[in-house]
C-alpha cells in the first residue's frame, strides 16, 4: 500500500504544480495585454473598466485555483486512488 500512496503522492504533486504553472502564465499574460494595450485605449473610463475587468478575472481563477488544490489535498487518495487502479486495470488487462 505504501507504493500507492507514494504514486498518488506524485500525482497529486503534479497536478498542483501544473495548476500554479499555469495560472502564473494566466497572470503572466493578462498583465502583459494589459499593459501592451494602455496605450491604444483613448478613454480612461474603459482604462479603468479594463483593469477591474482583468483584476476580477485574476482573483476568480485564483480562487478556484486555491479552491480546487484544496479539495484535491483532501480527496486525494479517493481521486488519484480510482485512476491508477483503473490504469493498472487496464495495463494488466492488455498484456
Amino acid at each position: 500500500m505504501s507504493d500507492l500512496n507514494q504514486r498518488i503522492e506524485d500525482m497529486y504533486r503534479k497536478d498542483v504544480r501544473g495548476a500554479w504553472l499555469l495560472l502564473a502564465f494566466l497572470w503572466i499574460i493578462v498583465v502583459f495585454i494589459l499593459v501592451m494595450s494602455w496605450n491604444l485605449i483613448p478613454d480612461s473610463t474603459v482604462r479603468i473598466v479594463s483593469l477591474l475587468s482583468a483584476l476580477v478575472l485574476l482573483v476568480f481563477n485564483t480562487a478556484s485555483i486555491v479552491a480546487m488544490v484544496r479539495h484535491y489535498a483532501e480527496d486525494k487518495e479517493f481521486i488519484y486512488g480510482l485512476d491508477i487502479k483503473t490504469s493498472d486495470a487496464i495495463k494488466q488487462a492488455k498484456g
